[in-house]
């Protein structure tokens, strides 16, 4: 029974996301389409009307104030969101007191690098740069080197590329591409949204797709071959 309690709880973890604007919006949608418990927090009482359907639970309070991060529970809490926006002093000491409070995993977004590296000097768990994240990722797009480019870590990314015409009709086995190229084809896909796990035999065709992993500058370089 504690086993199935376990699982329980990490399928729908208890998340409060504290500033409602566009980035705290949509991750807390999504927080609730996978299954999580949300609650919504910010200033603007218009803000947490809205979405006063759409999460578990809103509420209009001011989380820069310990006596009221207490009053909503902040310690039943399994992670905690700081997506504040332009208030810098707001998000900085939202963060220390959920910190102080011991949320076992503290995400905040950073507005810029000086933000994040106080953030960081915090303590804070997972300092997230969804501006930055996004511009790298859509100009990859834009240049025509990917369709589709997440970074999984400071230089570790994932990308979606055309399989190049030099390797149409030839398995993963003949092509070495781990060995000659330094990154590694994970998966494949006609482009209509199915993959299929990629293996030693798996033989690529031109005009499909693939996703491969690799450190930045190998990836982009094997990239460019399509």
């Amino acid at each position: 029974m504690a086993r199935d309690k376990a699982k329980r709880r990490s399928l729908h973890s208890n998340v409060i996301v504290i500033g409602l604007g566009r980035f705290g919006t949509s991750l807390a949608r999504e927080l609730m389409a996978t299954g999580h418990e949300v609650l919504g927090v910010d200033t603007d009482e218009r803000l947490v009307q809205q979405l006063s359907h759409e999460l578990t639970h809103t509420v209009k309070a001011d989380t820069t104030d310990e006596a009221t991060l207490k009053e909503l529970g902040i310690q039943e809490f399994d992670a905690a969101v700081v997506a504040i926006g332009a208030d810098l002093e707001a998000s900085i000491l939202t963060t220390s007191l959920l910190l102080q409070a011991g949320v076992p995993n503290v995400w905040a977004k950073a507005n810029s690098k000086s933000h994040g590296k106080i953030l960081e000097q915090l303590g804070c768990h997972h300092v997230i740069f969804p501006e930055n994240e996004m511009g790298k990722r859509v100009a990859h797009m834009v240049s025509g080197q990917t369709l589709d480019y997440v970074p999984i870590d400071n230089d570790f990314v994932m990308a979606k590329s055309e399989v190049p015409q030099s390797f149409d009709g030839k398995n993963l086995a003949e092509l070495k591409i781990r060995s000659t190229y330094g990154v590694t084809v994970v998966a494949v896909t006609k482009g209509d949204g199915k993959y299929t796990p990629a293996f030693p035999e798996t033989v690529l065709k031109a005009g499909n797709q693939i996703v491969v992993a690799g450190q930045v500058d190998p990836l982009n370089e094997f990239c460019s071959l399509a």
